[in-house]
């Protein structure tokens, strides 16, 4: 009598197939799945064909079984390697094992939003003429006084200005501004590089 699936102690067990082992001459329920060497073999268009063994010839088979029989050594390495079964990059997890979070916008476009929408909340604002600013632009922005739409022009008139006011020379020598004017020159030049302002 069959077993409850829940409860069976051989893994790969088929209940009630009514088929017979395989094997010659054997009188047992072919209860066992096994590669038919006889039938087609497994390729691109699917698994190949099986035969049905008892549990004493499905181990005899298991132990003679070698799925690398007929490969050279060059197809042994390559099914071996892990690029042939996932050839493409996966998402890094971070250390506390979360990976919901957004990618890196700046790298794409997305314009069904078929991602955006999951973390829209999220999302980096985008200019009016379709760039995207990252954190670090917005923030050079605040620094010059400048608004997230604010054109090449502006940038360098903003600068001009901040230079102006912060830099001794031009306020008679006062060096308290000194931190300030570095913050300046920090964020022009991580704009006039950004690919927004290009």
């Amino acid at each position: 009598m069959a077993s409850d699936r829940s409860t069976d102690r051989f893994h790969g067990r088929v209940h009630a197939s009514g088929r017979p082992c395989a094997y010659p001459d054997c009188g047992e329920a072919g209860e066992f799945r096994a590669p038919d060497p006889q039938g087609q073999a497994p390729s691109a268009n699917g698994p190949g064909d099986y035969q049905y063994l008892c549990l004493d010839h499905v181990r005899q088979f298991n132990a003679g079984y070698n799925w690398f029989a007929g490969m050279t050594a060059d197809e042994i390495s390559m099914a071996q390697s892990p690029v042939q079964f996932w050839p493409s990059e996966t998402r890094a997890f971070r250390a506390n094992g979360n990976v919901d979070s957004p990618p890196k916008w700046a790298d794409f476009k997305d314009p069904l939003d078929a991602i955006s929408t999951r973390f829209r909340s999220r999302l980096p604002k985008e200019r009016a003429d379709g760039q995207i600013l990252s954190p670090e632009d917005r923030k050079a922005l605040r620094t010059l006084g400048l608004g997230e739409d604010a054109d090449r022009r502006a940038l360098r008139s903003a600068y001009s200005a901040k230079v102006r006011a912060y830099h001794p020379d031009k306020n008679g020598g006062n060096r308290s501004y000194e931190k300030a004017l570095q913050d300046v020159i920090a964020a022009y030049t991580h704009l006039k590089t950004s690919p927004a302002f290009i």
